[in-house]
Order: structure tokens, then sequence, then C-alpha cells
């Protein structure tokens, strides 16, 4: 690879990733980079040549890594990046920063956030997935983001430029969110906290919370009455098609499509990221087969397929 600039973080070649992701998979990066603040970073990419790839990871809980890494520069933001401020009218937090520990943090101050309290990863991913639950979406609360472009200038960015749709937003091409300003609704902070400990008991009772698995596998799939008109994005159900499928607890090497959720799929002991895949899509085939439903991954797929494992 090309003379790399000097940092004051850490970067680290040839880097195995799979230890970085919930699902425990994956091979290496070509480079690691943990930037030590907001200058480091914007340092960095002002100074890396402009054809080296880079890919903004956090911590990896709705990430399948695959099996080959990733060519070029992942970057994986860390402390100085996860602050979480409820001094003013808004709450801002750090890309970094735990969706949990901001919606806790939040709650405190009396703002409500509490529907990020059960999402899995950082404010950064769910920025990036436009994350929800319980009908609030991060788009719902989102006034504006910082970024670092990939040549290095910092912008704000209001949210509508992101234009935040189910499960995904439109940011620059090589961007990476540093921070984000959210405008939440005032609430009594112990009745907050009363909504967050119900909504926790709720995923525990409904969902593999202590499997290895990266949160919902596909997103819910539009509807569509006999003339093929688009309903509402939440009249079908992922995990209720794939019953339909026959495809709860269906196995593939180490991966299953969990017996407790079957939107889950699930390293259940020595999976591969291509185990993990080929199950994926092996499901999202029945469905459509069975259905005529297609399927749409929620959780990201990055990186190469080894050698000897053609690319889907």
């Amino acid at each position: 690879m090309h003379d790399l600039p000097q940092v004051r973080g850490t970067l680290t070649a040839n880097r195995a990733l799979a230890d970085l992701t919930w699902m425990r998979v994956g091979g290496p990066a070509d480079l690691l980079f943990q930037p030590a603040d907001l200058d480091d970073l914007a340092d960095f990419l002002a100074a890396l040549p402009a054809d080296v790839p880079v890919f903004a990871m956090g911590v990896g809980s709705n990430l399948i890594v695959r099996d080959g890494g990733i060519r070029g520069v992942v970057i994986r933001l860390g402390r100085g990046f996860n602050s979480i401020d409820t001094s003013g009218e808004h709450v801002v937090a750090g890309a970094a920063a735990l969706d949990a520990h901001v919606a806790r943090k939040a709650a405190d101050a009396g703002f409500d956030l509490t529907f990020l309290r059960t999402i899995p990863g950082t404010i950064g991913g769910a920025v990036r997935m436009n994350a929800g639950c319980y009908g609030f979406y991060v788009a719902d609360v989102l006034i504006s983001v910082t970024v670092v472009m990939r040549n290095g200038a910092v912008v704000d960015l209001p949210a509508s430029d992101l234009q935040l749709a189910y499960r995904q937003s439109n940011l620059p091409d090589g961007a990476i969110i540093v921070s984000a300003t959210f405008a939440a609704p005032q609430g009594d902070p112990e009745t907050l906290a009363q909504r967050m400990a119900e909504q926790l008991a709720k995923r525990d009772e409904t969902q593999p919370t202590k499997d290895r698995t990266a949160g919902s596998t596909f997103r819910n799939p539009a509807g569509f009455s006999s003339t093929g008109r688009a309903d509402d994005v939440h009249d079908l159900k992922a995990w209720k098609v794939i019953d339909d499928a026959g495809m709860r607890g269906a196995t593939l090497g180490g991966a299953v499509m969990n017996m407790k959720h079957s939107n889950f799929l699930t390293n259940a002991g020595g999976a591969t990221a291509a185990d993990l895949e080929d199950l994926g899509e092996l499901v999202r085939k029945k469905v459509y087969d069975s259905q005529a439903i297609r399927l749409e991954w929620e959780i990201m797929r990055v990186g190469e397929r080894t050698g000897n494992d053609p690319a889907k």
C-alpha cells in the first residue's frame, strides 16, 4: 500500500476483524485506523491517497465481514468520539457512543430517546441505518450530523440531506459520521427509566439476546395489495414470512436461523462468514419461491469472499 500518513491514533496492518464483530467471523482489514480525535481523523483522510477505500465500522453489531477481509482502511472510532452532551436544548452524541448509553443519559436529563435503548450498536450506525423501534426512528429526532468527508473536510449536514428512509440513508461517498444532534421530546426521567426497563424486558423475552447474532437479519418487507399497490412497510414481518417458508431453525455449517426468533441469523458455533451469508441467501430464495416476497438484508455484508468461495 502507499506511504501512509502519520497519525496520533493507532494504525494496524492486516488486523483481524472477527473479534470486533458480534458475529465473530470474517477476515482481516488491510489496515485498521483508530483515530485519537477529530483532527487526527481529518488529517489522516486528507493525506490518504484518494484511491484507497475507507470503511467506517462501529461495534460490529449489524455487520458480517466476509472471510477474505476488507481491502483498504477500516476506520473504527473510539473514546475520542463517544461523548454525550445533554446540557443544552438538544442531545449531542458522538458517533462512537452506544445507543443504549445515549438513551439512558438523555433520560436522566429529561430527554426522550428511549427508542434507542434496545438498539444494539453506536450512534453513527443508528444514523446511517435510520435505526428505530416502537414506532420511532432516528429520522423523527435527528437535526444534523457532523461528518468528515473523504478529503478530510469537516462538514455539518442537516438531517434532510441524508434522505433518511426505512433502514437507509444517503451519505456522501466516503463520509464518516463523527457526531449527531437530536431534538428529543421532553419527559419525566423516572417515567422514561420505567419505559426503558419494560422495553428491555420485552426484548429479552422475545429475542435471542444471549446468542451470537447481528440483530435483525432482514428488513420487514413491504406489503402489496392484490392490485400491486405498495402498502405500509410494516404490513409484513420478516420473521413471519421466514416461518411460512419453513426456515425457522434452518442450518448451514455453524449458522442457524434462530429458533427463538427466526429473523435472527446466528453463529451457533464455528460458523464462517460464508455459512452465515449463504444461509441468509437460502432463506431469501425459499421465501421468494414460496411467497414471491423478496427479503432485503438489514445486516451489512462487507469485504471479499475467499478465493475458493465466489461472491454471490
